[in-house]
């Protein structure tokens, strides 16, 4: 640990937080004590926190008094997160319907945010420095995990136009200050590649951060033109945002020397998980209920695979209960070996337009597909669309090949799975566009999640 480090953790990181209003410190100091405690423990503080968010809800926001008046809820009485079960689930298009009602009465200092819309379904909504405050606290507990802390050098690879479009001189400086540097996962161009490798060399940060596909590209390009990365110190790379791949943590690690280290979360559901070196996705419980249910909204139990819905604690001014993430996961049973008492994601399985539907009704997850075009040589990358139960469509970049032979190694096993009255049509581009937000999908299904348009 530098001397600068120190001072950048110690005095300027508190400075700044608290300009900003924030109360990042304290709630930093609480959840490195918090991770220790029982997993019982932990469940009794997340029902307290669970209750005392409900109430406040209850008295000072609008869209929750007409809800608990109406289903005869009263949020004093919960006594553990079960309780949750009795309100419905909330979603995207109540969101913005009601987003006057969600906000509370007094509230003030909100900041106005928005979701990218991969899913088709911008989101619009406001996060208050309570909010900003846990997620900051969170982060930075699950980085000093693998060693790393505030000050310590970091480069990020991201793509969203909130951050990309925010960096005016306060932002400069105190980036500058704070030893981040922000790569447009935008312009992955190769000669931009060539330079951001050169810079990483340079610079020899402590940490990456940024998507999976981002970083990813960035080792598959340093090992093809022979740019060594894997002796600068790195010593984790934090990948967010998509689903993380075996081949794409394999080639990260290997080529920059480092584990990788998955985390899970939202811009809109908040830092809900992260990874630690045992290789848990250890649930950040003080301030997050996550539930698994079933396509009928039927909480379900460990083990089984279900979307996830969360439910945000410290969002008491623009309230997140039981939100519908479109993710699709599996929730552990058994605690983490490494003695932390926080809950576990078993498996963040892809969001639920990652899945898709066989001719014949059969739901498969898109790596059944994924793996066709990746072990299919000249394919160099892809998108696979599925328009329709009946159409799939597929972006290929491939080069100059012989697409004749190309299309029938594609097709022939894309009718083997989807069924053999799928049609396949292939479209050669020169590149894969990325979504509006930066992240990168191999699967993009137009299905809903029972496999109708």
């Amino acid at each position: 640990m530098s001397l600068y480090q120190k001072l950048v953790a110690n005095s300027l990181f508190p400075l700044h937080e608290k300009l900003k209003g924030h109360k990042t410190l304290s709630v930093h100091r609480a959840l490195e004590r918090t991770q220790w405690l029982p997993p019982q423990e932990v469940t009794a503080l997340q029902a307290k926190n669970l209750r005392r968010f409900l109430v406040r809800i209850g008295e000072t926001v609008p869209y929750y008094q007409r809800m608990f008046r109406e289903l005869a809820f009263d949020p004093a009485a919960v006594a553990s997160v079960a309780d949750l079960r009795a309100l419905p689930l909330l979603d995207k298009p109540a969101i913005r319907a009601h987003t006057d009602a969600m906000t509370a009465v007094g509230a003030s200092g909100l900041k106005r945010f928005n979701t990218g819309g991969s899913s088709g379904e911008p989101l619009v909504f406001y996060l208050s420095n309570e909010r900003v405050s846990h997620d900051v606290a969170a982060k930075r507990r699950a980085t000093r995990w693998w060693g790393v802390d505030i000050g310590d050098p970091e480069i990020v690879v991201w793509g969203s136009p909130i951050e990309l479009g925010s960096q005016d001189r306060v932002r400069q400086l105190r980036d500058r200050l704070f030893r981040t540097e922000l790569l447009s996962a935008f312009a992955m161009s190769q000669q931009n590649l060539d330079r951001f490798i050169r810079h990483i060399q340079q610079r020899q940060p402590k940490m990456l951060f940024g998507y999976p596909s981002s970083l990813a590209l960035m080792a598959e390009h340093a090992l093809a033109h022979q740019q060594r990365v894997d002796n600068l110190g790195i010593r984790v790379a934090f990948v967010t945002s998509e689903r993380l791949y075996e081949h794409q943590r394999d080639v990260i690690e290997k080529v920059f020397g480092c584990p990788v280290a998955n985390g899970y979360g939202g811009r809109d559901a908040g830092f809900i998980a992260h990874q630690c070196p045992a290789g848990s996705l250890h649930i950040s419980a003080e301030d997050m209920v996550v539930e698994i249910v079933d396509n009928d909204g039927r909480a379900l139990p460990a083990g089984e695979a279900g979307e996830i819905v969360v439910t945000h604690t410290a969002t008491s001014e623009f309230p997140f209960v039981r939100y519908r993430t479109g993710d699709v996961g599996v929730l552990a049973s058994e605690p983490c070996s490494c003695g932390r008492g926080l809950p576990v994601l078993k498996s963040v399985e892809g969001r639920t337009t990652d899945f898709v539907t066989a001719s014949d009704g059969t739901v498969l997850h898109g790596l059944a597909l994924i793996y066709v075009l990746r072990d299919t040589p000249g394919v160099e990358n892809f998108r696979i669309v599925q328009e329709s139960l009946h159409h799939t469509r597929v972006e290929v970049v491939a080069g100059e090949l012989n697409r004749a032979a190309l299309h029938k190694a594609i097709e022939k096993p894309f009718r083997q799975r989807l069924g053999q009255d799928v049609d396949i049509t292939i479209d050669y581009v020169d590149a894969i566009t990325r979504e509006r937000s930066g992240k990168y999908r191999y699967v993009v299904s137009r299905l809903s999640p029972g496999g109708t348009v």
